[in-house]
């Protein structure tokens, strides 16, 4: 007992102390296996707790207790088939509790014996009296029968299920679950008519349920998974919305739905009549309720000619006022084309068309923080960072346009100043641990990500191995349920539960997280602390980039030395109480103990295999398992990934450098002399010639036929030419030929206004490293440099001629010759002020108090 109390106390090592020791004086006791079992519960070491469980079961096989505890585990850690016998265990004890009853079924059902499950319901069912439930009952036994019909038509006996659903309808209180239980029901069985009038019914209760109109459609035989619709089908969708919306006046979804598969002029007159009204009333979000018609062909094109009639209109038709438009219709329909534009990548087009809206007027919020995103796509992240923050500063209340701003700070690697902006949203005192306990994963993210930019590995590994701290945890918040659902009666929300945590670890997030972590591990394996990069780095700094770092580490040292002294004041302050009022210090807040690790690799190895099993369909997961595995020479295990790679995309450059590379690889090591080598050489040699690309082909031939194949895209040059010069260094000259001789075509469209260019910022960039860092020659990486910057004339990593960099520098150059000259011209400083990252723009300083 005084192990459980310092237990509580957070006093572990003394707690395992005492109740070993009371184990060891009777270890026949199940009272001190129960308690040890919970201590490593309590400490999540789940198949620890299940043996202790065990063996206290076994000196009192009928304790209730234990078995319920026991099967709570069995649930959590997914031993089904355990937990079926512990249930069982559990009812054959207490058969007139309800809850062994439906924990039993529910046994059944996660352990794919949905059949068995219904018997145990029905049986239960049969104990009950005719007139159960009592009132305060009807909701849990409402959801039982759900809960049971749902498992009936999961089985496949849909009959039945409708039987029992239309037998039982006064006893289920959740009518709108009923209705669609047996719209399902009927949909499926083929009662195509009955089930068209009950989705009906359920519209006229929410005529903006898409899934809704998505069942109404299935039931006239005109759904299509990937929306390819026959001219003849088109024609009767049209004819069944109009219906529809002839019905449902005040429906949103009936207006927007025909615009996916109408075509030509009846998607612009549909368009026109979505459209107009929502400029009219002023609704910021009609360009991201119609992004996904940009995927469709040709429809951006009518989209573009659509709202610049409208613009034309709208500017012709105010000195006259014949009708009456607001003056804000302007506004929006100026906000939606510069995003239009953006979406195209006209960022000149864009940019000029939000200015206008600026200029129209000044204090809408949303102009500011599109126009950050307009700079962002442009490449100027320090100025994106800037219209960010003048957006916040027009709202200090409002918690979304702080996080956005925070967000462009750090893709600007601006982590000082993200980190004082997003603070002001958290409680006070310790704010990053606040952010912690908050799961803030987009933050952790980002900051992780600019982090890894700057060669901060360690802080970088903090952030991503957080983001893996709170999946655990997400993981670990799912025990509780396990009892809390069956005593509630939430069942198909429970079940519903499992499958989602089953599968949790495939979110995009976590997704990021490992793989950033795996690439900090990769970055640490190829250059150890023993020879950081940065110092090399420096060599090539100036004097003042020098003492300019100096002076960072030496505030950043006073940082931590001031915080440190706040951690021990503040743990001075501790109760002798042992209460856990105040959180554990963070012993290793800049990630230095986590470069320490002396195995990188076997590190990157633990999240690669969780990448592995829960994201098999990723490009980047089988990337980042070729890369480890080359280092680690698994041969197999790198072929493995390569052969993943081409099984999901073997037209992707990516996958054809690794390919090359592998058996490049291969060539160049020694002839095999122990058996396990002969073995792995054994397979290769059987499986290279079910490689297509390489049948009684040389990896030069492969090589060249892959340009053939794709020698008008970037990208795929890009990767032929570093094969070309990774399988014979002296090509090294036809390899950046074959780079610079790449043309930047037009993307074939009808748009008004300007050519959209086919290349992406982030590939050039990726192409001026491989350049710089691979082919080592700066002469031809500067001539990238300079033919990219005209291309991307906001980018700063180009040094582009309208971004903020080359600005700043003109203006600090115009400055410092009007101080030289003795004069001071007011309008220069302003000018200068508005490129400082997250300048506030004068014209708003009041608007922003």
């Amino acid at each position: 007992m005084k192990g459980l109390t310092l237990n509580c106390m957070d006093r572990k090592s003394e707690a395992y102390e005492l109740v070993r020791l009371g184990l060891k004086n009777d270890v026949k006791s199940h009272v001190c296996w129960h308690v040890y079992g919970l201590l490593y519960r309590s400490d999540r070491e789940y198949r620890e707790a299940i043996k202790c469980y065990r063996n206290a079961l076994k000196r009192d096989p009928d304790n209730i207790e234990i078995l319920r505890d026991l099967s709570l585990l069995q649930a959590q850690m997914r031993d089904l088939t355990g937990f079926v016998e512990t249930r069982q265990q559990l009812l054959t004890l207490k058969p007139n509790h309800r809850m062994n009853w439906i924990g039993f079924a529910v046994a059944h059902h996660l352990n794919s014996n949905g059949a068995k499950a219904v018997e145990i319901l029905e049986a239960y069912e049969g104990t009950l009296e005719d007139d159960y439930p009592p009132d305060n009952e009807r909701c849990e036994h409402g959801e039982m029968l759900l809960y049971k019909i749902s498992l009936l038509e999961e089985c496949g006996f849909l009959e039945r299920a409708l039987e029992e659903l239309h037998k039982k309808e006064p006893k289920i209180v959740d009518k709108l679950a009923y209705k669609e239980q047996e719209v399902s029901l009927l949909v499926k069985l083929g009662r195509l008519e009955e089930g068209a009038n009950l989705y009906k019914v359920l519209l006229k209760m929410n005529s903006d349920n898409y899934r809704y109109y998505e069942g109404l459609q299935k039931c006239f035989g005109l759904y299509s998974e990937n929306g390819n619709y026959s001219a003849d089908e088109i024609d009767r969708l049209d004819a069944l919305y109009k219906s529809l919306a002839e019905q449902y006046t005040w429906s949103s979804a009936v207006k927007r739905i025909p615009l996916d598969f109408l075509q030509g002029d009846k998607f612009r007159e549909a368009a026109v009549n979505y459209i107009k009204p929502l400029l009219t009333k002023g609704v910021p979000s009609l360009f991201s309720d119609l992004s996904p018609l940009y995927d469709h062909p040709g429809k951006a094109d009518i989209l573009e000619l659509l709202i610049l009639e409208l613009e034309h209109s709208i500017r012709t038709r105010y000195p006259d006022r014949t009708e009456k438009e607001p003056p804000s219709t302007l506004l929006w329909t100026l906000f939606f084309l510069a995003q239009h534009y953006d979406r195209r990548g006209q960022y000149d087009v864009a940019l000029s068309k939000i200015d206008e809206a600026i200029q129209h007027t000044p204090t809408v919020i949303d102009l500011y923080s599109v126009k950050s995103r307009i700079l962002k796509h442009a490449g100027d992240l320090v100025a994106a960072a800037s219209f960010a923050d003048e957006a916040r500063c027009l709202d200090l209340a409002d918690r979304y346009i702080n996080s956005e701003s925070v967000k462009r700070m750090l893709q600007a690697d601006q982590v000082a100043l993200a980190e004082k902006t997003v603070v002001l949203f958290t409680k006070d005192g310790d704010q990053h641990n606040n952010l912690h306990d908050m799961q803030c994963m987009w933050y952790e993210l980002a900051s992780g990500e600019s982090y890894f930019r700057q060669g901060d590995l360690g802080r970088a590994l903090k952030k991503f191995l957080a983001v893996e701290k709170h999946y655990a945890d997400i993981t670990e918040d799912q025990f509780d349920f396990h009892s809390y659902c069956l005593r509630k009666m939430t069942l198909r929300a429970y079940v519903e539960m499992l499958k989602f945590q089953d599968r949790l670890h495939s979110h995009a997030y976590f997704h990021k997280a490992a793989a950033g972590a795996i690439r900090c591990y990769l970055k640490l394996y190829d250059s150890p602390l023993n020879s950081p990069p940065e110092e090399e780095d420096n060599t090539s700094k100036t004097p003042s980039q020098k003492k300019k770092m100096k002076k960072q580490r030496k505030a950043e040292r006073a940082k931590k030395e001031a915080e440190e002294k706040n951690e021990e004041s503040s743990a001075s302050g501790i109760s002798k109480s042992g209460k856990r009022h105040l959180k554990p210090v963070d012993p290793d807040p800049y990630g230095e103990k986590l470069l320490q690790t002396e195995d990188p690799l076997s590190e990157a190895s633990k999240y690669l295999k969780l990448l592995q099993k829960n994201s098999p369909d990723s490009l980047e997961t089988h990337l980042l398992s070729f890369e480890v595995n080359m280092r680690k020479q698994r041969i197999l295990l790198a072929f493995k990934a390569v052969k993943q790679l081409l099984r999901l995309d073997a037209e992707n450059p990516d996958s054809h450098r690794c390919l090359i590379k592998f058996f490049h690889k291969v060539s160049s090591m020694a002839a095999p002399e122990t058996d396990a080598e002969k073995l792995v050489w054994s397979v290769l040699e059987a499986e290279r010639p079910y490689i297509s690309q390489l049948q009684e082909k040389t990896l030069s031939e492969a090589n060249k036929i892959f340009l053939g194949k794709h020698e008008d895209s970037l990208m795929h040059r890009v990767a032929v030419a570093e094969m070309l010069y990774t399988l014979d260094p002296t090509k090294k000259l036809e390899a950046v030929k074959l780079i610079e001789d790449s043309s930047n075509k037009v993307v074939p469209t009808n748009g008004a206004l300007g050519p959209v260019m086919e290349w992406k910022l982030k590939d050039c960039i990726a192409v001026y490293k491989l350049l710089d860092k691979v082919l080592i020659d700066q002469d031809v990486a500067l001539r990238w440099k300079v033919r990219c910057a005209g291309y991307f004339p906001y980018s700063t990593y180009f040094e582009g001629s309208r971004s903020s960099a080359v600005n700043n520098l003109l203006n600090n150059q115009d400055i410092t010759t009007s101080v030289n000259g003795g004069t001071s011209h007011p309008e220069i400083k302003q000018s200068a002020n508005s490129f400082i990252p997250n300048g506030k723009l004068e014209a708003f300083k009041n608007l922003a108090i």
